[in-house]
C-alpha cells in the first residue's frame, strides 16, 4: 500500500472533467484506488465518488493506493494532480 497527501492546485477544483480525467486513469490499474478528504473515503474510480468530496483549490487530499501496481499509478494520479489537469 503507497499512501500521498496531494494539494489541488487548479483553481476550480475537482469539478466535472478533472473527476472524469481521475476516473479514466484508475481505471487503467488493477489496484484499489481512493481519494480522501477530512474523514470522507471514496473509490477513485467512482466519478461520482471523486465529485461528492468537494474537492476545491488548496484542499488536501490523500491518495491511498494498494495493489500490484499501486506505484505506477500513484506516479500517473499524482501528474495528473501536479498539471493542474492541463487547465491552466
Amino acid at each position: 500500500m503507497v499512501e500521498q497527501k496531494i494539494i489541488i492546485k487548479n483553481r476550480a477544483g475537482i469539478h466535472a472533467r478533472p473527476a472524469a480525467i481521475l476516473v479514466e486513469a484508475a481505471k487503467n490499474f488493477s489496484s484499489s484506488i481512493y481519494f480522501e478528504k477530512n474523514s470522507s473515503r471514496i473509490s477513485g474510480k467512482s466519478i461520482l465518488g471523486i465529485m461528492s468530496l468537494g474537492a476545491g483549490y488548496g484542499n488536501e487530499l490523500n491518495i491511498i493506493i494498494s495493489g500490484d501496481d499501486e506505484n505506477e499509478a500513484l506516479t500517473a494520479l499524482i501528474r495528473l494532480f501536479e498539471s493542474k489537469f492541463e487547465e491552466e
